[in-house]
Formats: structure tokens, C-alpha cells, sequence
């Protein structure tokens, strides 16, 4: 299967769309500046529109297209050991050093007597909670949203046993998989469950030669109605919140999971536009995002405590992704173009190096243009 230019391009705008409003989701506050008290009347709503309903379905529309360019070949082309190889330098190699530099940095601040409250206390920690904040073992690392990554892990891990099952037995495979991610059912070995389940949506649509543009007509419709969800959802989340019922959970669930239609369909309407059609060409920025925003946005929180008041807090949540973003885009520019060796470490992208064009993609008759598009999505979306 041969991804082609509209579809790479798709994949690489969602993936900085999805990530960008990652960022959203992890602005910190405190009890003081809660959403949930409905001190700042719509201005919260929207807090919580935008960072806990529509932006919410990223990771499992991140997973859907791991698993999609995972399987693009075939089941029976999937060569384990050198997926495994691949993954060890463009998944655990940045997940370590990501996560390890913030660890270093927050046990040198801790011992200088800062950093106390906002992020775990690394300095006192046991040798197993320091190892689960180093490797994310039994919960979540250091660097919070790396869980990903590390869920991420294990589903490569375990690519040839879900491979084979959705191969087989695609229905009762994903209903199993459907059960688990939805329901208050305990994790097991995943931090995340909705990441199996996007992960095996994008096998079963590799393997079963899914056409992922087939709705494509349709899209404004589901467009509107996914982001109505997204809207109804927040509404029932303002309300209820922050100690949700089950039934508010099991809501946050689904529509997280119909995002993978849902922000399939929307990307089928930007990738038109000449905005949506410069993002989907950024190389390696989004993964820098999804890897620094956290920390940056700590250090930030920690500065904005200094100075200002709980009733300022809108002013906070609204221009800090914003300087966020900005700053890590300037950041990822003068890496990639002062250290570019260094660079391609941290985002985990090969993409660029001379004479690396994959086979494949030479085979089929792509255009030098093409093949940097397909290339660049099936060597860095899954990351």
C-alpha cells in the first residue's frame, strides 16, 4: 500500500493540530483556578471545551495512525525485528532522553529548594517511584505526556499478536478492544486504554485496505456533528465536574474515540486551505511540541504564581499555550538548523538524510516531491 500525497499531507496536519491542542489539555491550575467552579461563567466552559472534551482525542487518533503506517505493507511484510530496531531509535530513544533530561532537571532544581508542589518530589522519592518516573513503569513519567509513547511501546511490542488477531478475527478483536478502552475497566499494562484500541483501528484499516477517504463526501456533515459531541460533552463535563459520574466517564470515552472520524473528517476540510496546507509540511516540530511543551509550561505556571492573582488565571490560560507554542517553534528552528545531528535524535526523524529514500517508495514511481510527503508521514506520524 502506498500512502499517497493527500494522505500524508492529512496525517502530518493532524498530527500538529492534534498535538498543538495537546497543549491545551496540560495548562496546569490549581483548586483556586478550577474550571469547575464556574467563577468566570463561559470563559470556563471554553476551558473545558478545549481541554477536556475536543482535544481529549488526540492520543487515540495518534495511535489510529501508528497502527495504520505500522501494517501499510501487509501482515505478512511485517518484519518484527526490524520494526523493533526502528522503534528503539525513533520511539525509546527520545522518550528517554525527553523524559530523563526533565528528570535531571527537576532533582537539580528540588535540590536547590525549588519546583516543590508543581511536579513530583524526586529527590525523596523510593528507587521504584524514581524508576516509574524515569521509565513511566507502574504510572506516569516525570514528563507527563510521554505516556504515550510508552503505551505506544507496547503496542509495537505487541504488533504481531494484534496483527494476526484483527487479521482474523477484525470484529471480535476490536469489540473486546471497544469494551475496554470505554468502560471503567482497570488498565492492566496500559496507562492510557484508548490507545489499544486507536492503535487497532488503524491495523485493521491497513490490513483490510480500509479507503480512509471513502467518507470523504460527507465530511462538513461529520465535521458538525462530532464537534457538536465535543460541545455536548463539554457542557455535561462543566456541570458535573471535576468528580465525574461513571456515565460522564463512559461519555468522555466515546467521544474521544469517535475523534478518529471525527478529526479524519476535519482534516479532509483544512488540508484545502493554504494554512492547512503549510502545517501539514512541518517536519519534526510537532513531535518537539508533544516532547517540551509540558516543562515549559511548568516553568511557566511557576513564573505566573510569582506575580499574579487567581482571578487573572483566564489571562493565563489563553496566552500560555500561545507562548508556549511560540517559543518551541523558535527552539525546534535554531536546533534543527545550528544541530541538526541532534535534532533528528530528539524528534526521532530520519527524514532528509541523503540517499535514505526508501525502497518502496522508489518502486512506485513517486515523484522525488511525493516521496518526501509519503516518506516523512510513514517515518514520523507514529511518533
Amino acid at each position: 500500500m502506498v500512502i499517497d500525497a493527500n494522505i500524508s499531507s492529512r496525517i502530518n496536519l493532524m498530527r500538529i493540530l492534534l498535538i498543538s491542542g495537546i497543549v491545551f489539555v496540560h495548562v496546569p491550575y490549581d483548586p483556586q483556578t478550577s474550571p469547575f467552579l464556574g467563577a468566570n461563567g463561559f470563559i470556563d466552559w471554553i476551558r473545558v471545551f478545549l481541554g477536556e472534551s475536543i482535544f481529549r482525542v488526540g492520543v487515540p487518533c495518534l495511535s489510529a495512525i501508528s497502527g495504520y503506517l505500522l501494517f501499510r505493507r501487509g501482515l505478512d511484510a511485517f518484519d518484527y525485528a526490524k520494526t523493533i530496531r526502528s522503534k528503539a531509535r525513533t520511539v525509546l530513544l527520545p522518550f528517554l532522553i525527553w523524559n530523563l533530561a526533565v528528570l535531571i532537571f527537576v532533582c537539580i532544581a528540588q535540590g536547590q529548594g525549588i519546583g516543590f508542589g508543581y511536579l513530583p518530589d524526586a529527590i525523596s522519592a523510593t528507587p521504584r517511584e524514581l524508576a516509574t518516573l524515569a521509565f513511566a513503569i507502574e504510572a506516569q513519567p516525570i514528563n507527563i505526556p510521554l505516556y504515550f509513547l510508552r503505551d505506544l511501546l507496547l503496542c509495537i511490542l505487541l504488533a504481531p499478536i494484534l496483527g494476526l488477531l484483527i487479521k482474523r478475527y477484525p470484529l471480535a478483536t476490536l469489540t473486546v478492544f471497544f469494551i475496554y478502552a470505554v468502560l471503567p475497566i482497570p488498565g492492566g499494562i496500559f496507562l492510557k486504554k484508548s490507545i489499544l484500541f486507536g492503535f487497532s483501528c488503524g491495523i485493521y484499516a491497513s490490513l483490510h485496505k480500509l479507503d480512509i477517504r471513502m467518507l470523504d463526501p460527507h465530511a462538513e456533515k461529520i465535521s458538525v456533528l462530532f464537534l457538536t459531541a465535543a460541545a455536548l460533552l463539554a457542557t455535561a463535563l462543566y456541570w458535573t465536574g471535576p468528580d465525574f459520574p461513571i456515565w460522564i466517564d463512559i461519555l468522555l470515552n466515546l467521544t474521544a474515540i469517535s475523534g478518529i472520524v471525527g478529526s479524519w473528517a476535519i482534516s479532509a476540510l483544512l488540508v484545502r486551505s493554504r494554512l492547512g496546507k503549510r502545517l501539514s509540511q512541518t517536519e519534526g516540530l510537532s513531535f518537539w511540541i508533544f516532547c517540551a511543551h509540558y516543562p515549559l509550561l511548568i516553568v511557566l505556571w511557576m513564573f505566573w504564581n510569582k506575580a499574579a492573582q487567581p482571578e487573572l488565571y483566564p489571562l493565563f490560560y489563553f496566552s500560555t499555550p500561545l507562548l508556549a507554542l511560540l517559543i518551541l517553534v523558535v527552539s525546534h528552528n535554531a536546533a534543527k538548523r545550528l544541530t541538526p545531528r541532534l535534532h533528528a535524535v530528539l524528534t526521532g526523524s530520519r527524514a532528509g538524510r541523503p540517499g535514505s529514500a526508501p525502497k518502496h517508495a522508489m518502486q512506485s514511481g513517486a515523484s522525488q516531491k511525493g516521496w518526501s510527503e509519503t516518506y516523512s508521514a510513514e517515518e514520523k506520524a507514529t511518533r
